[in-house]
């Protein structure tokens, strides 16, 4: 178990666990939390509500996490607080681009590279088809 800079999340990546095959641990655990945060999935729009990146995968992605940021901020969190993933890809086509993407933006969200849970699900499509993808989380803090 690795405890984060948070301290009451402890990211669980060792003993009976397999090495994760990505970016991510097996289970993260909260104890003596004050508060749990629920973030809605994420889609590419900016402050307006538009589209980013319309049919570019890689500036969804971007948008995305952008938007995640700004939701954990408002609950006076940050990429520390992440206790799990939940991503969306609407084509498998993309996985290797969404690996990519991701390995740049997690070096700086989680330079200790200690990475939440994530589980990632190829669906149909979202909400709207000019989306690509979509991600939500669960955060937490004392």
């Amino acid at each position: 178990m690795n405890k984060n800079k948070n301290n009451a999340i402890t990211l669980l990546r060792e003993g009976e666990l397999s090495e994760p095959i990505g970016l991510y641990s097996q289970g993260a655990m909260i104890a003596n939390t004050a508060s749990i945060l629920f973030v809605a999935g994420q889609l590419a729009v900016d402050e307006n509500g538009s589209i980013v990146g319309e049919r570019d995968f890689a500036a969804q992605v971007h948008q995305v996490f952008s938007n995640l940021g700004r939701v954990l901020r408002a609950a006076e969190m940050d990429f520390g607080n992440v206790l799990k993933f939940t991503t969306y890809l609407t084509n498998s086509f993309h996985l290797e681009e969404f690996y990519s993407v991701r390995a740049e933006l997690f070096a700086r969200l989680f330079p200790t590279a200690e990475y939440p849970p994530n589980t990632l699900l190829v669906v149909e499509r979202l909400v709207q088809a000019e989306f690509l993808i979509e991600i939500e989380a669960i955060a937490g803090r004392n």
